[in-house]
């Protein structure tokens, strides 16, 4: 049975690429954690935390991605840098697609943060 979370990974891949970008990878795990998806946007190399929330109350999906998690996406990323490093010459940039509930009705609405935090 597939999650919540599953869903929204896979749509976001599918919206990054309707948007020009290219995904290298999804779900890349380390022992420092994991990172959702990792793409090319032109020239650089873009480490992505996908978030959902179906209800408002609770905190919003981009702002769940704090500062612990951060941290944990930027260890991750040295870790695939240091895996991978043919692609480790290329500047880094680290987004956030969260997935929010509209105003009305049931559907998830998709919101890109493009530079969401730094290293």
């Amino acid at each position: 049975m597939k999650s919540l979370g599953d869903d929204c990974e896979t749509a976001a891949a599918s919206w990054l690429q309707e948007h020009g970008m290219q995904v290298l990878l999804r779900n890349f795990r380390g022992k420092t954690g994991e990172i959702d998806i990792i793409a090319r946007d032109r020239d650089h190399l873009v480490f992505l935390e996908v978030r959902a929330r179906r209800n408002r109350a609770f905190n919003s999906a981009a702002g769940s991605v704090d500062r612990r998690k951060q941290q944990r996406i930027l260890r991750t990323a040295q870790l695939f840098l240091q895996r991978n490093p043919a692609l480790a010459g290329l500047p880094c940039r680290f987004d956030v697609i969260a997935f929010e509930p509209r105003q009305s009705g049931d559907d998830l609405e998709i919101r890109w943060i493009p530079g969401a935090f730094t290293a």
